[in-house]
This record gives C-alpha cells, structure tokens and sequence, in this order.
C-alpha cells in the first residue's frame, strides 16, 4: 500500500456555528439541531454503528450517565450511518434505550462535520462509515467542544469531560481552540 498526502479534511472550529444536522430517530420523529433548546449544550456524539463493539460498550457508558449531563443542562445524541434496523439492534442489544439514537447519517454530512469516514474492510461493516465524534453545541449553535478520532479507540472519557463540563459552566471558562 502507497500513502498519499491528502489535506482535504475539514476542521469545524470551536466559537463557530456548526453545520447543519437533521437525523431521523428511532423514536419516529426527525431530530434537528436547529430546533434543540439546551439549558447549556446539546452534545453530538457519532459513532460507528452496530458492527463496532467499541461503540457498544462507549454507548453503555453513556447510557448510565446521561442524568448527570442532564443535570449539567446537557442534552444528549448518538448518531450513526446505520439503518433504522441497525440502531434498534444496537438499542435492544446494548441495552442503550433511554439515550436518543438518530441513523442514516450520509457520507456528505459525515464529512461536513469533519469525521473522518472509513471503508468496510470486513464483512460486518457498511461499504462506508464514520469514526467518532463528540461535538458540544451551544443552544446558540456554537461550537464549544470537539473530539474526533480516526480509529474506534481513543475516545473522550465521559467522566472528565463531566468534571470538566462541571467547571466550566460554574466558572465562565471560555472556549478554547478558537484561533486558526
């Protein structure tokens, strides 16, 4: 295999608005960014899909959590490129009922949000899909965080990001990262 330089990526930059983003839900209704009203943030997270038992047990995580972010005025999504079967296979396997789960994110959306996209290398992924995520938006659609991952590993600890949520919203800390 030859490696090429590409530099095609785009980087969403925090104090910015973010792109646009409708996913249906599996609880039957479309979900818009646009039209979410968070005490403090909305958090976006993506992630692979049912083939990936990273995602799984990252998903679980944040299952048992979404009270505390709840509390912090967090409101939380997980989104992937799966089909409306995958994601409710993933809800009922995981055990992942009480997080929103949205499905059928497209390749286009996929990169205007900046992930990076890989292609199925076996028979149990898709032809292609995203790596995580996890993006904080403002209710004003501002990006205020952003972690993104080339590989199922890696991930934002959600306990960190918890305590540092936590200091954040108590001490007026601005974002960060926002000169390119």
């Amino acid at each position: 295999m030859t490696a090429t330089a590409t530099t095609s990526a785009i980087r969403l930059v925090p104090g910015n608005v973010v792109p646009a983003l409708t996913v249906d839900t599996l609880s039957g209704n479309a979900w818009n960014l646009a039209e979410q009203k968070p005490r403090n943030y909305t958090m976006v997270v993506f992630y692979r899909g049912l083939h990936c038992p990273l995602c799984a047990e990252y998903l679980k995580q944040l299952n048992s959590k979404l009270n505390p972010f709840n509390d912090l005025g967090i409101e939380v999504i997980a989104i992937s490129g799966d089909t409306r079967e995958k994601a409710a296979t993933s809800a009922e396997t995981w055990g992942v009922n009480d997080l929103t789960l949205g499905y059928g994110l497209t390749r286009e959306t996929m990169q205007q949000w900046g992930l990076y996209v890989s292609k199925g290398a076996f028979d149990d992924e898709p032809a292609y899909f995203n790596e995580p995520g996890l993006f904080l938006i403002g209710p004003d659609g501002v990006l205020s965080f952003a972690s993104v991952n080339n590989a199922p590993y890696g991930r934002t600890d959600l306990d960190t990001l918890l305590g540092g949520l936590d200091y954040v919203l108590n001490h007026d800390y601005p974002v960060r990262g926002t000169e390119v």
